[in-house]
């Protein structure tokens, strides 16, 4: 009795790594066919809507294919590498065994006539050619079983690369571009970039090896053209000569525009955004606050051995004064929920923080920022800001917020009108800290001065108490000694 052994890969596929995220962009493959890898090692990094994530692999073996390329958008359930796992019989296993070891199996079981073998039929010659531009009369290429990925068909079915491209010369007409009714030769990636670039590759001329279109062609095509040599012409009077239109400007970088296709982050931002701003109907209040006694105390504070090592800022005790504005109204920690018509007062504070990152605005937030000392708040912050910046910010940080500081003032923006965070009531803008003449015990003075302003949902927070805990904030600030008196 012979043992058969399993030699399919495991299909490992997108995740879910959020909640009820339906697709994640494939940024980079840290592995690639060939490479061992072992349960937990981390195989590539995906983006969705919330933030960048590296998935590990959960079992031992060696990469058999990468299903999709880097950049490409991948449905949660669908596979994304095959892995042949350790233990597997290889992939090339002889066809049969040694005359000498089937002999005693032959032995044993009794006489019957030999089958007469298959015929084998010798494959037609077939002209190769590129996947999608046509096959040859002779081409043998089957069709892959369903639910089989494309990655996953042998290569002797699937033609790619040098291979494909001899012989395609003669589809090509005498200028280069594709002949009539054919359609253009260019790689998937190619192709993805044109179309995110707006170019009809038909239009292009290719520079590649056998007319094939490269990324370059491409740049190329979304570049200005060339001004034509001027042509002289005979002079024509004219009674009243029109006047001609302006030449276009060339920009920076010889391109007229770009295209950046909207995914990922910041494709979840924009309809966040949108959502909030046509469905909670905001209000924003500003106040101007002298705060230079809470700039005095953040130099003391840097001094401080309890806070050595840590990050301490305006926006420590920006925060820090926030959270006793809150604590002092708490009505402002609250949510609307429109599926059961009630106001959701939450008695803990997740605080948020906006930052921008190369892949969009993130908003992180600090759990249960409510019960944390300064020093702990101080390195809550600073955890946050950091792994932002190093783009490796979870989905479950930016979830849960209850309310948000957005600190414009580091542009040096003196202040701005900011959207609500989805799901919350409230949001600080923090504008820039800078010296301005200021009235200060009846003479003018140059004072640290920044403008606060507080955008909240007018559905549950009224004028009155979205003023009192903006002139709470601010009191605070100008006066630093309240973090004791009001805590």
């Amino acid at each position: 009795m012979t043992t058969m052994t399993d030699t399919s890969p495991r299909e490992f596929k997108m995740p879910d790594v959020g909640e009820g995220l339906t697709e994640a962009e494939i940024l980079k493959w840290y592995v690639q066919p060939g490479d061992t890898v072992t349960d937990g090692q981390v195989v590539c990094e995906v983006e969705t809507a919330k933030a960048a994530v590296e998935l590990p692999i959960p079992y031992d073996g060696v990469v058999r294919a990468l299903h999709f390329p880097e950049g490409t958008t991948v449905d949660v359930g669908t596979s994304i590498i095959a892995v042949d796992v350790a233990g597997g019989a290889p992939a090339s296993a002889p066809a049969s065994a040694p005359a000498a070891t089937a002999a005693p199996a032959e032995a044993a079981a009794p006489a019957r006539p030999a089958a007469k073998p298959e015929p084998v039929a010798k494959k037609p010659e077939r002209k190769p050619v590129l996947v999608g531009y046509g096959v040859a009369e002779s081409s043998t290429k089957r069709r892959p079983r369903k639910g089989v990925p494309a990655a996953a068909v042998p290569a002797e079915d699937t033609l790619y690369a040098a291979t494909a491209i001899q012989g395609v010369q003669g589809e090509l007409n005498g200028h280069g571009h594709a002949a009539a009714g054919q359609r253009p030769l260019a790689k998937p990636p190619v192709r993805k970039l044109a179309k995110d670039l707006g170019v009809d590759l038909a239009t292009i001329t290719p520079s590649g090896p056998d007319g094939v279109i490269t990324r370059e062609d491409v740049h190329a095509a979304v570049a200005p053209p060339k001004a034509p040599e001027p042509v002289a012409q005979a002079p024509v009077t004219q009674a009243a000569p029109a006047a001609s239109a302006p030449a276009p400007v060339a920009s920076y970088d010889g391109a007229r525009e770009t295209r950046i296709p909207v995914k990922g982050v910041r494709k979840a931002t924009a309809a966040a955004m949108v959502g909030s701003a046509f469905t909670a109907p905001h209000v924003t209040e500003f106040v101007t606050v002298d705060v230079t006694r809470t700039m005095k105390l953040v130099e003391e504070l840097k001094q401080d051995k309890e806070l050595a090592g840590l990050r301490v800022n305006p926006l420590l005790l920006i925060a820090k004064a926030l959270l006793v504005a809150i604590r002092r109204h708490p009505d402002i920690n609250a949510s609307w929920d429109e599926a059961a018509q009630e106001i959701v007062v939450k008695h803990y504070v997740n605080l948020g923080i906006a930052a921008a990152t190369p892949r969009g605005l993130i908003v992180p937030n600090i759990k249960d920022a409510h019960a944390k000392t300064l020093p702990q708040l101080a390195e809550s912050l600073g955890e946050l800001v950091s792994t932002a910046k190093e783009g490796r910010t979870s989905p479950a940080a930016m979830q849960g917020g209850t309310v948000t500081i957005t600190n414009v003032g580091v542009f040096g923006i003196d202040t701005g009108t900011p959207i609500l965070n989805p799901g919350e009531s409230a949001i600080l803008a923090v504008g820039s800290i800078k010296p301005q003449p200021w009235v200060h015990k009846g003479k003018v003075k140059p004072r640290q001065v920044t403008t606060l302003a507080l955008s909240f949902d007018h559905r549950l927070v009224d004028g009155e108490l979205g003023s009192k805990v903006l002139a709470d904030v601010a009191a605070i600030l100008e006066q630093p000694k309240r973090l004791i008196t009001w805590a």
